[in-house]
């Protein structure tokens, strides 16, 4: 089977992102939660483009090697010329967790890469890059205000990796001790890819990062990395879903591929079950506003969670829920509302106590989150003929969407960009066919999930 492209997302609602990207570019794409088989390869055969949504970017440092191999050797055994390692477009990563420094660390061996291109700013999704520092909008699109990462209200104050440092070269120079050069946005707007590749070949950089301020900077970035394929094949590439976004302009511009410019509407689905692990402000907010204007709310009592998980009662979660819904009324499930709500600092209380560090605690919060939020909707689908399921929270939606049993999705239709609306495939016949939203907790505006009510 021959792809134009394959790809593993630290995250599911990045790997979300990185399919809607190839999709809206014209390239048919399957994503996997999981290593696929042989028989699950064949069974989307057709596709152009594979992907599988991981969980690098909650994970220590020293277990990322090990799910990447996986992924990496079977994309070794592929015929595909691009190899993307998908991160956050807010490049979420520490020294100990998350480590970007280690993924790439780990494909320059997996695939004998010398040179790295780095690509992350975003623009479509309010990323940019210049002289190699990360600006990024608060929420995603076109609408909010601009910070450079390290002031920017929710990411500078990230629970377990905060932005302290901008400038990525500098921040990555603290994960791998590759050498770091890059191309900036003066070298972008004066020169054609021939040049750029010219000047490439005289540095010393194992690692190339790109400045990217508009989509013409992409398209040009795109066919930097298209020639640089013909060099090294295939070509490891390391960004957000940029990097996807880059090779699709270049090939558009050659003809190789046509965007796709139709989409199905998004029906309006009443009621609505949305299932949030999420603490950011963006997705606080929205909960906030959907339950002013008629969702009804169910809380998580993390407290109680936290101290006994294995005794706590998700099937009483789950009556009051359906209770709701048969009532014809769409229902918030939420672990929090905002990082301000009381119970997550009585959640990290009790797990300092059990001597847990801050990252330790995120990682432990989402884990467990993700499986009660995956069984809350599985007790509730097998009761009532769900349509649609949101999930808000990047580290939620990785473990969920396993504990559920998906194995793949396909994309449906955009909703906002990096949150795509997607068709399920799993065994589980109340759970197969069912359409599902994964939202980030940046991602969206104050009426996101009226949005996903009422279609549109």
């Amino acid at each position: 089977m021959a792809y134009h492209i394959a790809f593993i997302g630290d995250d599911f609602t990045g790997s979300t992102d990185a399919m809607e990207t190839l999709e809206e570019m014209g390239l048919s794409t399957i994503l996997f939660t999981d290593v696929p088989t042989i028989a699950q390869l064949q069974a989307f055969g057709d596709k152009q483009a594979i992907g599988i949504a991981g969980m690098t970017r909650t994970l220590p440092t020293d277990e990322i090697e090990g799910q990447l191999k996986k992924v990496f050797d079977l994309f070794s055994t592929m015929h595909v010329k691009h190899i993307h390692y998908k991160v956050c477009s807010t490049f979420d990563s520490s020294p100990t967790v998350g480590s970007i420094g280690k993924a790439i660390d780990v494909g320059a061996t997996a695939f004998s890469a010398q040179l790295i291109p780095l690509v992350v700013g975003a623009p479509y999704l309010g990323r940019f890059c210049a002289f190699g520092n990360l600006f990024a909008r608060m929420g995603t699109g076109s609408e909010g205000e601009v910070f450079r990462l390290d002031r920017h209200p929710s990411m500078a104050k990230h629970p377990v990796t905060p932005a302290e440092e901008s400038d990525l070269r500098r921040h990555l120079a603290q994960q791998t001790p590759k050498k770091i050069g890059l191309v900036d946005v003066t070298q972008l707007d004066r020169s054609d890819a021939r040049d750029i590749m010219r000047e490439i070949e005289g540095e010393q950089a194992e690692v190339l990062l790109f400045d990217v301020l508009t989509e013409q900077h992409l398209e040009r970035i795109g066919e930097v990395l298209d020639g640089l394929s013909i060099q090294h094949q295939p070509l490891f590439s390391v960004g957000s879903s940029a990097v996807s976004k880059a090779l699709c302009a270049a090939w558009k511009k050659t003809g190789t591929l046509s965007p796709r410019t139709e989409w199905p509407s998004i029906k309006p689905v009443n009621p609505l079950l949305v299932l949030s692990g999420s603490g950011s402000v963006v997705t606080g907010k929205q909960i906030d506003h959907a339950i002013e204007n008629g969702f009804k709310g169910v809380a998580i009592d993390g407290e109680a969670f936290a101290t006994s998980p294995d005794q706590y009662n998700q099937s009483t979660v789950a009556a009051e829920v359906l209770r709701y819904l048969r009532e014809g009324k769409s229902v918030v499930v939420h672990t929090s509302i905002g990082p301000d709500d009381p119970r997550m600092a009585k959640v990290r209380h009790i797990l300092e106590q059990r001597g847990l560090s801050a990252q330790e605690t995120n990682a432990y919060t989402a884990t467990l989150y993700g499986k009660l939020l995956a069984q809350i909707a599985d007790l509730v689908a097998q009761s009532f003929a769900l349509e649609r399921l949101v999930i808000a929270g990047g580290d939620t939606s990785s473990l969920f969407a396993r504990h559920l049993g998906i194995e793949a999705v396909e994309m449906v239709a955009p909703v906002v960009p990096g949150a795509p609306l997607c068709y399920i495939h799993a065994q589980k016949p109340h759970i197969d066919g069912m359409t599902i939203n994964f939202k980030g907790g940046q991602v969206g505006g104050l009426d996101y999930f009226l949005r996903m009510e009422r279609g549109g």
